[in-house]
């Protein structure tokens, strides 16, 4: 799979970054376009910018169907200022309404657009936006280093979530970022994937447990549906939002490595050795 090098500017006012997702505005919407299933961007009528989507990571939710979760803003908030923005302020949704400087030069390192039509991309700002010109096929482990992505993973702020998509030199670089990210503020320091209460959407909101954020979004799914069942037997029925995973190589599904006794769920999987499965 080809990794194309494009250049562009981040823009955040009038949107709702967060620690692992951020508005992109491509020099050359063409070249975005390019990127196996480019046919999936819509880009927005605004200012001609495209959501992405981190590689590799997954922060804390800061406003999944109107919910979130511990640290969540803080991912957000260390993202923002990573990238280059000062002076940032938000409303009572969470948007950004305003920000200096307008906008930040950036470049990604993407190969394909994922279903949601976010191209699924290595983050670069800084001389590092500029180490490449725009099209240019680039192997994604010998810049890995240098992205916001990594970042992200080694100062804690957000969970490893690794993709079949993503190459194997690469997935392997972030297991070694996130195994040495474990110190008190991490996501790790606070992770209860292992075992937390499922009675309300307070038990993983922002004061309760942080749990997986795909765990959460899949939580708070199951307690919108309010069907009277168990956590582990709504997940079962939900067909692909029963995340397929490869564990250890072996291909299965996120209900798979989960349990419930009565209130208590638990994810038996260490998080560094699933791999979900991109279709």
């Amino acid at each position: 799979m080809a990794f194309t090098w494009i250049r562009g500017r981040l823009v955040v006012v009038g949107y709702s970054p967060d620690g692992d997702s951020v508005r992109f505005v491509p020099d050359d919407v063409a070249t975005v376009r390019s990127l196996e299933n480019g046919s999936r961007v819509d880009p927005s009528e605004r200012d001609g910018s495209v959501q992405l989507r981190l590689d590799a990571i997954d922060s804390p939710e800061t406003h999944y169907q109107g919910e979130a979760q511990p640290l969540g803003d803080e991912a957000r908030d260390t993202l923002v200022a990573a990238v280059g923005f000062t002076g940032v302020r938000y409303d009572d949704g969470g948007s950004v309404t305003a920000a200096s400087p307008d906008s930040v030069p950036a470049a990604i390192c993407a190969a394909l657009v994922e279903t949601n039509g976010r191209p699924v991309s290595l983050l670069f700002t800084g001389d590092a936006a500029a180490a490449h010109a725009d099209g240019d096929e680039v192997d994604p482990a010998t810049v890995v280093d240098d992205s916001v992505n990594a970042l992200q993973t080694s100062n804690g702020r957000a969970y490893l979530t690794l993709y079949t998509s993503t190459p194997e030199t690469v997935r392997a670089r972030f297991v070694e970022l996130a195994r040495a990210a474990t110190g008190p503020g991490s996501v790790w320091d606070a992770d209860r994937s292992g075992g937390f209460t499922l009675t309300r959407q307070a038990d993983v909101g922002p004061d309760g447990q942080l749990v997986l954020p795909k765990l959460f979004r899949r939580a708070t799914d199951f307690l919108r549906a309010d069907t009277g069942g168990t956590f582990l037997e709504w997940l079962r029925d939900q067909g692909a939002d029963d995340d397929p995973v490869e564990v250890a190589g072996r291909r299965t599904t996120l209900s798979a490595v989960i349990t419930q006794d009565g209130d208590r769920v638990s994810l038996t999987a260490a998080i560094p050795d699933l791999v979900f499965v991109e279709d």
